[in-house]
């Protein structure tokens, strides 16, 4: 039975949609067989995979208004036993065409259902907000990463967030958990990062990941080139803390 875990938090520009192309990419390297569901109409997941997405014949789109079946949205990457469902501009359009369903929560976890057991990890890179498209990633997933970046208004927001996850666990999925909070952007040098860090730490203790994303240039770059940064550039800074992250998340679930 794969893993669901989705990556969420309203504050955009914190390292949300690099975690999920670069933890994906990592587990699969470390022979894990993972799907990622764009859940965001930017797409930001999809191109940085090496979707095109101005040329799709099927998203997430098409699925969630039921038009299409999921099976028929499925992409392969350039990482071996890495997967994609992409996302579009439509996508916008969604919650408002979801909102006469019934049990309109659950249509994300009533779709991946079918093909749950045929992935080792299923990552969704969530919005950044908290619409329904959002709430139904959050009820279908066993668990959130919340990429928090090290910068001034970090924690602002957080505690919104952490409400929702109050909510749905108590409404609509009570098997859902907090994976763990993820340090993005880290640069050991500038005191504000080390505070944050400690505030982050002392906030949350041991649900905040050992593994800390650093700054990194090649991180960055990749997009770019629609790859995901271990085949971009495999002995870069950020590259290795990504395989940290996966590593970390695979030992957790054998324990």
């Amino acid at each position: 039975m794969g893993k669901i875990i989705a990556l969420a938090n309203q504050k955009g520009g914190v390292g949300k949609t690099t975690t999920a192309i670069n933890l994906a990419a990592s587990l699969a390297t470390l022979e894990k067989t993972v799907l990622v569901i764009d859940a965001d109409p930017q797409a930001n997941a999809s191109s940085g995979l090496g979707v095109d997405v101005h040329h799709l014949d099927c998203s997430l789109y098409e699925c969630l208004i039921g038009e299409a079946q999921l099976r028929d949205a499925i992409y392969t990457t350039d990482v071996e036993g890495l997967d994609i469902i992409p996302s579009h501009i439509d996508l916008v359009g969604a919650e408002i065409e979801m909102l006469n369903l019934d049990h309109r929560e659950q249509v994300v976890s009533r779709m991946l259902a079918p093909i749950r057991g045929e992935y080792d990890y299923i990552l969704i890179d969530c919005s950044p907000s908290l619409g329904l498209i959002t709430v139904n990633s959050l009820t279908a997933a066993d668990s959130v990463i919340i990429p928090v970046q090290c910068e001034y208004f970090a924690l602002e927001g957080i505690g919104k967030l952490l409400n929702t996850v109050k909510i749905i666990k108590s409404k609509l999925n009570p098997r859902l958990e907090i994976e763990g909070f993820l340090l993005t952007m880290y640069d050991s040098r500038l005191r504000l990062a080390n505070q944050i860090y400690d505030e982050v730490k002392r906030h949350f203790q041991e649900l905040v990941f050992k593994t800390v994303i650093q700054r990194n240039v090649k991180l960055s770059e990749s997009p770019s080139h629609g790859l995901p940064v271990i085949l971009y550039d495999a002995d870069c800074t950020g590259s290795k803390n990504y395989l940290a992250l996966a590593r970390e998340i695979i030992e957790r679930d054998v324990r």
